[in-house]
């Protein structure tokens, strides 16, 4: 295999580091999108950590905003798992 990359004229590794480049750019286009469209770019997410204990620790209007995100993730989930229940049935 050493014979074999001694046999080769110079320059060839800029042609590795090209198609290598390539592949990262290919991967991070791909997950990127995935994320688009998994809902991964929400910025309220950061509310979910919070419950009706933290109350009094937060302004009323960010307690008010934490709780109606966290209502909306819960409805969001529900929607998530339902559909992925639909793809395991028919999948069965």
């Amino acid at each position: 295999m050493a014979d074999f990359f001694n046999s080769l004229e110079d320059g060839w590794t800029i042609y590795l580091w090209l198609i290598a480049g390539a592949m990262i750019v290919l991967a991070a286009i791909y997950w990127v999108r995935w994320a688009a469209r998994n809902d991964q770019f929400d910025e309220d997410i950061k509310y979910v950590v919070f419950d009706e204990n933290d109350k009094d620790k937060m302004d009323p209007a960010e307690f008010e905003k934490a709780m109606k995100v966290n209502k909306d993730q819960e409805a969001l989930r529900k929607v998530y798992l339902a559909k992925e229940a639909a793809a395991r049935s028919k999948q069965s």
